[in-house]
């Protein structure tokens, strides 16, 4: 199941992608079904019964609708440092033997085709090209073993960062989370479409179409069941969460000359089976 959270012009929607394109409902129409996260609140049959209701909706014209982050407000976002080696390699870390947790919010969360946002007090906009975990049922002290039954799907993430400002301190959360900078989609993958896990997938990042990252899931240095494991020692894990899983080598602040996004650039993610996240680099407007 391949869903796509949209919008056109003030009303929002759910669609399921297929073969002729996207299929789908706004939320003023009958026989809408809910938002992505209402859906996983649900369970996955609520979910199954959404898919087959929207495959047969009307096509949606592509030209009329914008894509929304597939959750538009999770009830939590927890982000993963430091976890492909090579790019702790090229980060001033050495590599840690706990994952490297820290939050974003929701306010930063924009879908495909929206644009990132260079802020003012920076330039400094560095591009991170990650899986994301959406968890579909609600856990604490989870097994490993166990995990991957709590996973509902999964997406694709840029976590662009503004590093002076992740840098200022020794938390990284202000750089993390500056309006418009973490893109979310283009869609929701149901976990029964992809490896267990979503491990072994490839993982592409591009800027104005030039390759700069190149990894794969498998090389994560904790895997996804790790991960919801560990961090379901601390912290109840809800249906609509959202874990975002770090980033391979080749960020622009190890390049030399460093390498930033800039306004007019465009930044694609890719990941095998998932799609490909695209967005432009757009100036933060100055306030009067």
């Amino acid at each position: 199941m391949r869903f796509v959270s949209f919008a056109e012009g003030a009303i929002k929607g759910l669609a399921v992608e297929t073969p002729n394109g996207l299929r789908g409902l706004s939320e003023n129409l009958p026989g809408y079904p809910g938002s992505l996260f209402e859906l996983l609140g649900r369970g996955v049959q609520a979910l199954q019964h959404a898919h087959r209701q929207l495959s047969e909706a009307p096509l949606l014209d592509a030209s009329r609708i914008r894509y929304l982050a597939p959750i538009e407000r999770p009830g939590k976002i927890v982000c993963v440092g430091l976890n492909y080696a090579d790019h702790t390699k090229e980060s001033p870390y050495e590599q840690p033997d706990y994952p490297t947790f820290f939050p974003r919010f929701s306010t930063t969360l924009i879908g495909h085709g929206e644009a990132i946002v260079r802020p003012q007090a920076s330039e400094q906009l560095d591009y991170e090209g990650e899986l994301a975990v959406i968890i579909g049922t609600r856990g604490r002290h989870i097994s490993r073993e166990n995990a991957l039954a709590h996973v509902a799907g999964y997406s694709i993430f840029n976590e662009a960062s503004v590093r002076d400002y992740q840098f200022k301190s020794p938390q990284w959360t202000i750089g993390k989370n500056f309006d418009a900078t973490g893109a979310f989609g283009p869609a929701f993958v149901s976990a029964d479409e992809l490896p267990a896990g979503a491990r072994g997938l490839a993982l592409t990042t591009r800027l104005n179409g030039k390759v700069e990252q190149q990894g794969n899931t498998a090389d994560m240095v904790f895997d996804v069941a790790q991960l919801i494991a560990v961090l379901s020692e601390a912290v109840t894990l809800e249906p609509g969460d959202v874990i975002v899983t770090g980033t391979p080598a080749g960020i622009g602040w190890a390049r030399r000359p460093m390498l930033f996004m800039q306004p007019g650039d465009v930044c694609t993610v890719e990941i095998e089976g998932l799609g490909t996240l695209s967005n432009p680099i757009a100036a933060e407007t100055p306030r009067a």
